[in-house]
């Protein structure tokens, strides 16, 4: 007997995983945002700083990735498909299909895609960090503290339990073979 556990591949994910992939994105979006604003006492730069992160992290997520990266990936050739952020879904709308063997391509270069998405979520809890030093407070501590917590969520939960681990594009990208998937 085989101590792996058969996993299910979903070509069409249920809408509970949809819902917990794309909720926890915004919400890190939306309390990071806050945080920036918060965290630098809500002066004009606050603002265009915490603002412009939320336009770029939104703009990567839900505009660039559906034109560049859904549409090498093999969702968005499935006819009934909808992958764990349902973007393929949107892509199909949006942008030409591309070709399967520039998938992998999303994790090239310093400036590809992946490392794009992953400053997103990286790039509030780092400013969080000066700006708990410059005026702490005790809400704005449970705002990095959550937004931590989701990145911690999304790389030890989202990722290998919910997402990853069903993906139909699992041996192709280069994610899930980071993670060992």
């Amino acid at each position: 007997m085989s101590d792996e556990k058969k996993v299910n591949v979903y070509p069409r994910y249920p809408l509970i995983n949809i819902f917990i992939y794309n909720g926890a994105t915004a919400l890190h979006y939306i309390l990071g945002t806050v945080g920036i604003i918060m965290g630098f006492k809500m002066s004009p730069a606050a603002y265009v700083f915490g603002y412009l992160y939320f336009a770029l992290a939104f703009l990567q997520m839900y505009v660039v990735m559906p034109l560049t990266v859904c549409p090498n990936c093999v969702y968005y050739r499935m006819k009934n498909g909808r992958c764990i952020s349902a973007l393929n879904v949107f892509s199909r709308k949006i942008a030409k299909e591309g070709r399967l063997e520039d998938f992998p391509n999303r994790a090239k270069g310093i400036f590809c895609h992946n490392n794009i998405y992953m400053a997103s979520f990286i790039v509030p809890i780092i400013a969080l960090i000066p700006a708990l030093i410059l005026n702490f407070s005790v809400n704005l501590l449970a705002i990095f503290l959550a937004v931590v917590g989701l990145m911690v969520l999304r790389i030890f939960v989202i990722f290998p339990k919910v997402a990853c681990i069903h993906c139909c594009a699992k041996k192709e990208c280069p994610n899930a073979q980071q993670m060992g998937i």
